[in-house]
């Protein structure tokens, strides 16, 4: 097995150039808008753990996709927002979520698992759908995200009052007559769609590089939900381009740096903070 070598690439400006590179950022653009606003809603409702499992419930519709020979993010998909509105009707409570959220995921695993065993296709995707690549993602995928980004904005324009109200305190929204139930599903479907145009990028186990850490660091800084959010997508956007850009200096997997830069944001502001609140 040969060591993979880390060492300067004096041609990385040429490969920032290239096209595959190009749609890299666009990606990252687009995946950092909807990854930002929907970290800052995910640990408001404390459902962490539901958005991390959204990923690996996606998985048996990605091994089964190429079963069928589907498109995988189709499948992906398709899964992810059926588990999304499965635990979102289920789960009313943070506890009841939690249960809803580990029952579904533990069946979605062992499928994905005997899909993946039914056919060599299907187990050979396996570790682009786990780790991702956000290198190979093509150009009708750039379109579909900023569709997405676009269906987002306008869907949160409309619920955003509601949503963040049963986000920061649901029994006086409930009290207020606030759709809890309805916020619980609109949430995790909006969810399912982020994770499903995340996974391409840095798969199914580092999701929470975009999703949750970004937003996690925000929250430590801003003065305001709208503050987090803005945050939150500015510091996954930074992860992501730094993160290309840093593996074309140094040949290594963009999602492992993509990660690394993430970790380390959260840990310097982290540690700034417990400096000065000293």
């Amino acid at each position: 097995m040969s060591a993979i070598d880390f060492s300067f690439d004096p041609d990385w400006m040429d490969t920032l150039s290239a096209p595959f590179m190009t749609n890299a950022f666009l990606a990252g653009l687009a995946i950092a808008v909807a990854a930002g606003v929907m970290g800052y809603f995910t640990i408001a409702r404390r459902s962490t753990f539901a958005a991390h499992a959204l990923a690996h419930i996606g998985l048996p519709g990605a091994t089964g996709a190429v079963l069928l020979g589907l498109p995988v993010s189709l499948g992906l998909g398709a899964f992810a927002l059926g588990g999304a509105l499965v635990i979102g009707a289920l789960g009313r409570r943070v506890s009841e979520r939690e249960i809803a959220t580990g029952t579904v995921l533990a069946f979605a695993t062992g499928l994905g698992l005997f899909f993946a065993r039914l056919s060599s296709s299907a187990s050979s995707q396996m570790q682009s759908i786990l780790f991702g690549s956000i290198l190979t993602i093509t150009t009708g995928q750039i379109i579909g995200f900023a569709i997405f980004d676009v269906v987002l904005v306008l869907v949160l324009a409309v619920i955003y009052r509601p949503l963040l109200f049963s986000s920061l305190d649901e029994q006086v929204a409930q009290a207020k007559g606030v759709p809890i139930g309805l916020m619980n599903v609109a949430f995790m479907a909006i969810m399912a769609g982020v994770i499903t145009i995340a996974v391409p990028a840095v798969g199914t186990l580092l999701i929470f590089a975009l999703v949750i850490t970004p937003a996690a660091s925000a929250n430590m800084v801003a003065s305001s939900p709208l503050g987090a959010m803005i945050g939150a997508s500015v510091i996954c956007l930074a992860s992501i381009w730094g993160g290309l850009v840093l593996s074309a200096m140094f040949p290594a997997p963009p999602s492992f740096i993509i990660v690394t830069l993430s970790t380390l944001i959260w840990a310097v502001i982290k540690a700034v903070r417990s400096f000065t609140n000293r």
